[in-house]
């Protein structure tokens, strides 16, 4: 079959590799489209470990069921996640399981989803695929895995109706973060960004307030907001300067949700008594998103809660991910690319 091997954001090849096959309790899927993330194109994560098929986003039929699978049948039209918990070390059980050993691990599509076809492992297919509702297409389907993850975010940050949010980076995730906030009736959401396009997109999506990441925007946040910072602010930028913004502009009894990661090794000052000590301000992480966060996700999307599929800006077939790849490093008039490997 064929296959997108990625060796750096601008070296992807077309390369023939072994189809496999579904053995007990697993599934083989005809990839129709996978979503390229943030993170696969973030080269410092990525190259150390040698070509790759890479591709999470997934969305496709199956066409072969191993034995003793009874729930999935070919022709089903199905999403899945590449991440899934073991759902009874210490950390699933204390409600951590996007940490739990097994998750971090690895629990991977074989081989990638820009390929043709992938093997979904015993524990993905007992834990971690859904059916597709007729009405909901392939493209907006590879959304679950990523607005899983936002929809974890957003709880453990305690997002609320009438909130006031901030939103540092519009790119794919800050979108979604913007979106769902709006969905949950957040009050003032603002959005930041240094490429106007995606401020002029980040409106589309819900955002009353845009600001260019240059501006003084704990400044322009609070005299928008009534003289306060913001409740909620999410870090969707991986830029040390957006960190630093986040700190100046929470309020008082505010959360920080740490979302992006920074390049490896960056450290950040922080002072203990302007940032906590009396201002009550809670700093949280989240990684991945759990399968009941799949679920959710899978249900806003056919319930059109949140608009997926008016953020793909480009679709390309397998052949040309190389542009697909290169679109999404750039971060310039392009929001989600979505990769057919049935097509060209």
């Amino acid at each position: 079959m064929r296959a997108a091997m990625y060796y750096n954001n601008r070296d992807i090849r077309l390369e023939e590799v072994p189809t496999p096959s579904a053995g007990p309790g697993e599934l083989l899927v005809k990839i129709h489209s996978s979503g390229i993330c943030g993170s696969d194109v973030m080269e410092w994560y990525r190259i150390d470990g040698g070509p790759l098929i890479l591709g999470h986003e997934i969305a496709g039929e199956v066409v072969e069921a191993g034995s003793g699978v009874t729930t999935f049948k070919a022709g089903d039209r199905v999403t899945a996640t590449h991440h899934v918990p073991c759902n009874t070390c210490h950390y699933c059980l204390s409600g951590h399981e996007t940490v739990c050993d097994t998750l971090l691990s690895g629990t991977h599509f074989d081989p990638g989803g820009f390929c043709e076809y992938v093997r979904l492992p015993v524990i993905n297919t007992d834990r971690g695929v859904w059916k597709l509702p007729e009405d909901v297409s392939f493209d907006a389907a590879t959304f679950v895995e990523p607005l899983a993850c936002v929809l974890r975010g957003q709880r453990m940050a305690g997002m609320r109706p009438a909130a006031s949010v901030l939103v540092l980076g519009s790119g794919i995730s800050g979108l979604l973060h913007i979106h769902l906030a709006a969905a949950t009736g957040a009050g003032l959401i603002a959005a930041t960004d240094l490429n106007p396009y995606r401020l002029t997109a980040a409106e589309q999506f819900g955002a009353t307030l845009t600001l260019s990441a240059t501006e003084d925007v704990a400044a322009r946040f609070k005299e928008k907001n009534n003289g306060r910072g913001a409740d909620i602010v999410i870090v969707c930028a991986s830029a040390e300067a957006a960190f630093l913004q986040a700190f100046d502009s929470i309020e008082r009894g505010g959360t920080i949700l740490l979302f992006a990661p920074t390049m490896d090794g960056v450290t950040l000052p922080l002072s203990i008594n302007d940032l906590f000590w009396r201002r009550d301000v809670t700093i949280t992480t989240t990684y991945a998103g759990g399968p009941v966060d799949c679920k959710e996700a899978l249900e806003l999307i056919h319930r059109n809660r949140v608009r997926v599929e008016e953020m793909i800006t480009h679709r390309f077939g397998l052949a040309d991910a190389v542009a697909g790849f290169k679109l999404t490093a750039e971060a310039g008039e392009s929001i989600k690319v979505i990769i057919r490997p049935q097509e060209a």
